[in-house]
């Protein structure tokens, strides 16, 4: 038996490996110790042989709610993912593995890695109307890299979208996966309009050095990037310090900020209703952009979410909230569950890699409906 997280965004440590019913794992914490829930390895054993993980320290994890009805994901041939049994109590985390092959990857969700997120950045960069701008280094000296669609039009909107700004939060980039080639399908009409209409600059991976790293929330130096908008730096937050001087460059007529949250089951949205300048005209668009993609796609709904901000009481060091105030513009962030999503539940893999690339494409359908009343 042998167990190694020592690969892009792994994320164990061992503690004992002596009994194969109660393998005892810890979840290492992200730079600065003050976030960790991701964990990323491989288990390798005796085919038809079940192993008892127990991962010791997941009641001490940033969201200890996070672990009720939750169930680890897995995978034999890192392509397909599937759920194993998982319980959680006395604030240990305890998953099965009933070994088919002989090694078998388990993570807190299906990763998306950064040798991946090469990958998806030279597939599109082969359509004429995408380039992709290096917008400047990360602390780990990693690119921070934005995808740039359409003809650069001034008379067009520019519709911003961005992900993995906590880099745990590996649906985020999924979902952004299938909007990219959603919108540069050739045989997708709701794409051909919406290019007519918008030039599209999009940031994938916001955190690189933390997805590398196996961190959940923060960046390489413990940086919170999602309470960084309001004062980034270079030397704490580049990435956010990056992607605000090129928002200066376009201007922000939509902002998507995309994330997973831990605890919720569902899939929603979190707008910028308590910013100072909130008004009818935003409240409009955000009503309309919600009714559409609730038509869209079925895993989207409006019951459930996060309390809203009273008037003028929004955090501003949120992108949402930053953005939306700067630029007088649409902003949402969009939130999909770690879990399973309560609204269409799949007891075999949960919210998936596939639900978060069909609920991107969907979202281009919400654009496409508000793009023409953005200004």
């Amino acid at each position: 038996m042998r167990i190694t997280a020592n690969f892009d965004a792994g994320n164990i440590d061992v503690i004992n490996l002596d009994d194969k019913k109660d393998i005892q794992l810890a979840i290492r914490p992200d730079f600065g110790g003050e976030f960790f829930q991701w964990f990323n390895f491989r288990l390798s054993g005796q085919v038809g042989e079940q192993y008892v993980l127990n991962i010791l320290n997941a009641g001490e994890a940033s969201y200890p709610e996070g672990w009720e009805n939750y169930q680890a994901v897995a995978s034999y041939d890192r392509r397909h993912w599937f759920r194993l049994p998982t319980s959680y109590k006395d604030g240990k985390l305890t998953i099965m593995a009933d070994m088919e092959y002989e090694t078998i990857q388990i993570a807190y969700f299906t990763p998306y890695s950064y040798e991946r997120h090469q990958d998806l950045l030279a597939a599109v960069q082969m359509h004429p109307l995408v380039n992709l701008e290096h917008l400047g280094e990360t602390l780990d000296k990693r690119d921070l890299t934005l995808v740039k669609i359409g003809n650069g039009d001034t008379n067009k909107r520019n519709i911003w979208i961005t992900a993995r700004q906590h880099p745990g939060e590996t649906m985020a980039e999924w979902l952004v996966d299938g909007l990219m080639h959603s919108l540069l399908d050739s045989d997708n009409a709701t794409g051909k309009l919406l290019l007519d209409k918008a030039n599209f600059y999009i940031v994938p991976n916001m955190n690189p050095d933390g997805s590398a790293r196996g961190h959940l929330r923060t960046n390489a130096v413990g940086a919170n990037l999602n309470r960084e908008w309001l004062n980034p730096s270079l030397e704490k937050s580049p990435e956010v310090f990056h992607v605000i001087n090129k928002m200066e460059e376009t201007g922000v007529d939509l902002f998507y900020d995309v994330h997973g949250d831990e605890a919720l089951s569902f899939v929603f949205l979190a707008g910028s209703e308590g910013t100072p300048s909130y008004n009818d005209h935003l409240a409009r668009l955000r009503d309309r952009f919600s009714e559409v993609l609730k038509l869209a796609s079925a895993d989207f709904q409006s019951e459930f979410g996060y309390d809203v901000d009273a008037p003028g009481e929004a955090n501003m060091t949120l992108a949402t909230n930053w953005v939306a105030e700067r630029f007088d513009c649409l902003a949402n962030t969009l939130e999909m569950p770690f879990k399973d999503n309560d609204n269409v539940p799949d007891s075999a893999t949960g919210w998936s890699p596939e639900r978060s690339v069909k609920l991107g494409e969907a979202s281009l359908v919400a654009m496409l409906a508000v793009v023409d009343n953005l200004r």
